[in-house]
């Protein structure tokens, strides 16, 4: 028997037999399996074999990899104040150090309880942490990212609150977070209720208001939402309990549940949110580790699966999967959800990071990015036609318009080495001079003067 040619098998990595896919091509309706592929734009479509250089030795193929990752930009490269759901935060040297060890790297999933105790320790920490940041009382073990989160949220209001078939969101809600959604509940007759903000970057309380009609099983915002203002939580849970709806606060920025009030305690039902800043890093947007809290009534219709502390037959403490039963490879059909499994190696770092810092140190994190923040919008508001649209409270997160557009005021910032924030264009209509500036504990003051100053010599530039 020959081996396939790699260079004309371009099936090789599919087992289906030839017959096994003209089958399946014929119960489908089409006659090539290329048509699956029509979709793909023609300008990216790989039509040719890559022309890989080579072959070489290995020393010749590092001297190859080196010069190529030499092109990247990095963050030594740039001062960067992007944000937006993913922040460079400071991330404790020992964490990565942890986690190459074999028995965190390599495991799998803790099914069998009397072999998995560190790995199940570690996720009841986990919950235990996230808890007491938002002030709710149960945490499953995590899921894959803020955005799932929040979808995750909006199935669960559904089958708490029956027989509705509106959920409001706030449009300040980051519009990844909306747009997955949009994707999970477009075929299941759910409508997706969008609100604005007023002038202080603020949901419309009015607005909101009006949208929490008798067919709303729930209501979700974020805070800080995504222009970085601080949403008032107690006029948006009256407003919601008011319509018998499920409240729900998204947390894209994780460390400011280490300074600000927690949703907890202003009523909320639900907290789901993003990690990532708890000593992630930001890996190319991923992966990166889901959180979800709610109140106890709440706790059996959660996804995924959540850990628990007992004893073990000697009477010493022992840790099991309390509630997996909901998953689909156990009640398929009947499932909450379609989550099987979780972040469990991320979730790991982030409650690394937690344990480390204590109190004491989110605080501090919370401490310096709220005040770096203020310092960097006070320096720009002497900025003459830099305009800072939103007067709300921020924490580590605030939107700047100028009179020009805001991808060539950043391409501006670029020249000078700095990445200096979000268009919001790409997000919102109408606010193509907008973009969205994020300050963290990393940035020193030297940091903050010379974005001022590369933002007042590129509006300079624009003028002329």
């Amino acid at each position: 028997m020959s081996l396939p040619d790699p260079r004309t098998d371009q099936h090789r990595y599919i087992s289906n037999a030839s017959q096994d896919v003209g089958e399946m091509l014929e119960v489908i309706g089409i006659d090539d399996i290329e048509r699956l592929f029509d979709t793909i734009p023609g300008d990216v479509k790989l039509t040719e074999l890559l022309n890989i250089p080579g072959p070489w030795s290995e020393i010749e193929s590092r001297r190859w990899f080196r010069a190529l990752a030499a092109k990247n930009l990095t963050a030594a490269d740039h001062v960067s104040f992007l944000g937006g759901g993913a922040y460079l935060h400071y991330q404790p040297a020992c964490i990565d150090q942890l986690l190459l060890r074999a028995e965190f790297l390599t495991s799998y999933t803790p099914y069998q309880p009397e072999v998995s105790q560190g790995t199940l320790q570690s996720i009841f920490e986990y919950q235990t942490h996230q808890c007491l940041l938002t002030g709710l009382d149960v945490a499953n073990a995590s899921l894959y990212d803020g955005s799932t989160g929040l979808c995750e949220a909006v199935l669960l209001a559904e089958r708490v609150v029956r027989n509705r078939t509106k959920v409001v969101i706030a449009k300040s809600v980051h519009p990844q977070y909306t747009e997955t959604v949009r994707t999970y509940v477009q075929n299941l007759g759910y409508e997706i209720v969008e609100v604005g903000w007023t002038n202080d970057g603020r949901i419309d309380t009015a607005a909101l208001r009006d949208a929490c009609t008798s067919d709303v099983f729930a209501v979700a915002i974020q805070s800080p939402n995504f222009l970085g203002v601080i949403e008032d939580y107690d006029t948006i849970a009256q407003i919601a309990d008011a319509a018998g709806a499920v409240k729900i606060a998204v947390i894209a920025e994780a460390t400011s549940l280490g300074i600000l009030t927690p949703p907890g305690a202003h009523g909320f039902d639900i907290a789901v949110g993003e990690g990532q800043a708890w000593g992630v890093p930001t890996q190319y947007g991923g992966p990166f580790v889901g959180f979800m809290v709610v109140k106890d009534a709440l706790k059996r219709h959660m996804p995924g699966r959540l850990v628990g502390e007992t004893v073990d037959v000697d009477g010493k403490r022992a840790y099991v999967l309390t509630l997996a039963t909901r998953e689909q490879h156990i009640r398929r059909g009947k499932a909450t959800s379609n989550i099987c499994t979780n972040e469990a190696l991320i979730a790991l770092a982030a409650n690394m990071y937690l344990s480390l810092m204590g109190k004491e140190g989110l605080r501090e994190v919370g401490q310096q990015c709220l005040s770096k923040a203020a310092y960097l919008r006070g320096a720009l508001q002497k900025v003459g036609s830099v305009i800072l649209p939103f007067s709300g409270p921020v924490y580590n997160e605030f939107v700047v318009r100028t009179p020009f557009p805001a991808a060539e005021i950043l391409a501006d910032l670029e020249h000078a080495k700095i990445l200096g924030g979000i268009p919001l264009g790409q997000f919102y209509d109408g606010h193509d001079n907008e973009f969205l500036v994020a300050v963290t504990e990393l940035h020193t003051r030297e940091h903050l003067d010379q974005f001022v100053a590369a933002l007042t010599a590129a509006i300079s530039r624009e003028r002329r």
